[in-house]
């Protein structure tokens, strides 16, 4: 799992049918003091996460076993909405 903020959002109209009625989010992995990483990641939203809301990310066989993705081709999905983060190194 990876901590990232949604940045954005994907639009397609051409795309597998398994993901018809799917919203697809472009999100970045951040680091616990909430800055950013390199890179970015489209993702499923099952969580119905917002605009720059912190979330939790899965990917590979784990974002196929989130709930709705069961047998759709994707390799990321945001399982979940973070309230607060309570970290001490």
């Amino acid at each position: 799992m990876i901590i990232a903020r949604i940045m954005g959002t994907v639009v397609s109209t051409q795309k597998d049918e398994r993901l018809q009625g799917k919203k697809l989010l472009i999100v970045k992995p951040i680091n616990l003091d909430g800055t950013d990483q390199s890179g970015y990641v489209v993702s499923v939203d099952t969580v119905g996460a917002g605009f720059h809301e912190k979330v939790i990310v899965v990917s590979g066989s784990s974002a196929r076993l989130a709930e709705g993705n069961k047998d759709c081709p994707v390799d990321s999905a945001i399982i979940g909405v973070i309230d607060e983060i309570d970290f001490k190194s």
